[in-house]
């Protein structure tokens, strides 16, 4: 592609265009005096360059460029076909011009690379999707957005808490472990003894449904099954999780501190999640602690993360503080809450509605306030 290969040399492109453009004004300008010397004396030389700024604002600046700013790509493919033939011709000159500018550059302690590189920022690139207007549908849009912001949000904000970790206990009774076996909504489960810091790996279930209907079956049929646990830090951003979920071939794995203890659970789907929104929309069937009521407010759990309140209720608590909804509501109260205290947090009415072990165990979120 032709306008591709200007772009790749931008510097070159750059001095074209301004050797062009410059070359132009300047004859323009000699041109405009000389007529106006001949025809209508040193008077007239005032009128003429008055004149003349007019016709290189509209014809020049203002109109050639709001057209190739509203059909880009058009414009760009078209040029490209003149500015090839015309960089070949005038190779030298630029070569030349650009060198010297590069020395006078040099001379004030700035250096240029040889190869410039014409790449966007986040923002600049966050910016060209949400212009892109109707050449981006907005579902499109959103998930973009979702994932450039990848790169600010951590594991630990988007974890399964240790406290709501389930997993099958091999020292509980083996009926209650068959129970759950059978009725888990978990495909993949992670298998410990008395404790989540004792884990000895995941389980899938699928490589126990043949070895369930034997009546045989016993702990060594699930601890043959179980495979590796991957440990990630809490402070991974998603971006690059989500590569080394992909990398290492793995779809769940425990998080733990700078101390090596567990602090939750991370999962492939989680993070998907963050960039195409929940694969349901009830929040009472994703399991996540969000429970719609009949007056339209939600009771939800306190252990539930912010962000996967936003994202369900579509609300925008803040996220920069506190990852769970009861560590939010600590924060704004300053204090150890207590049971009927209710709040406006971002313009949400909220009530504490059961407080266990000193933090808020269900809350009731209320509509946003429209005076808000």
């Amino acid at each position: 592609m032709k306008a591709s290969q200007l772009l790749d040399k931008p510097d070159r492109l750059i001095g074209l265009i301004l050797i062009g453009n410059n070359t132009v004004n300047v004859l323009a300008s000699s041109l405009t005096t000389i007529i106006a010397l001949r025809h209508g004396g040193e008077g007239y030389i005032a009128i003429a360059a008055g004149i003349l700024i007019l016709v290189i604002l509209i014809f020049a600046e203002v109109a050639p460029k709001t057209l190739a700013a509203t059909y880009p790509e058009k414009i760009a493919f078209t040029a490209a076909w003149i500015y090839i033939p015309m960089l070949r011709v005038l190779y030298p000159f630029v070569l030349v011009i650009n060198a010297i500018s590069n020395l006078v550059l040099r001379a004030f302690g700035i250096r240029l690379d040889q190869e410039t590189s014409l790449s966007l920022s986040r923002e600049e690139l966050r910016t060209v999707v949400n212009e892109a207007g109707a050449m981006i549908p907005r579902k499109h849009q959103k998930m973009l957005l979702n994932i450039l912001d990848l790169e600010q949000v951590t594991v630990e904000d988007i974890m399964i808490p240790r406290t709501d970790i389930v997993g099958i206990d091999l020292d509980d009774d083996w009926n209650d472990i068959l129970n759950q076996l059978i009725n888990s909504q978990y495909t993949r489960l992670p298998v410990y003894r008395q404790s989540i810091d004792n884990i000895i790996g995941f389980v899938h279930l699928r490589k126990l449904v043949r070895a369930l209907k034997s009546d045989a079956f016993n702990e060594e049929d699930i601890i043959k099954t179980v495979r590796e646990t991957y440990f990630v830090p809490e402070g991974t951003v998603l971006n690059k999780q989500l590569l080394q979920f992909q990398a290492k071939r793995k779809r769940i794995a425990m998080v733990v501190d700078e101390y090596g203890d567990i602090q939750g659970l991370i999962t492939l789907e989680d993070i998907l999640e963050e960039i195409v929104g929940e694969f349901t929309t009830d929040p009472s069937s994703v399991g996540i602690g969000i429970h719609p009521q009949e007056d339209g407010s939600y009771l939800v759990d306190g252990s539930t993360h912010i962000r996967a309140i936003n994202r369900m209720l579509h609300v925008k608590l803040p996220v920069d503080g506190p990852k769970t909804l009861s560590g939010l509501i600590s924060e704004y109260l300053e204090s150890i809450p207590e049971s009927g205290i209710s709040m406006l947090l971002a313009g949400y009415p909220v009530e504490i509605v059961q407080v266990q072990n000193n933090v808020v165990k269900t809350a009731r979120i209320q509509p946003r306030l429209d005076n808000e």
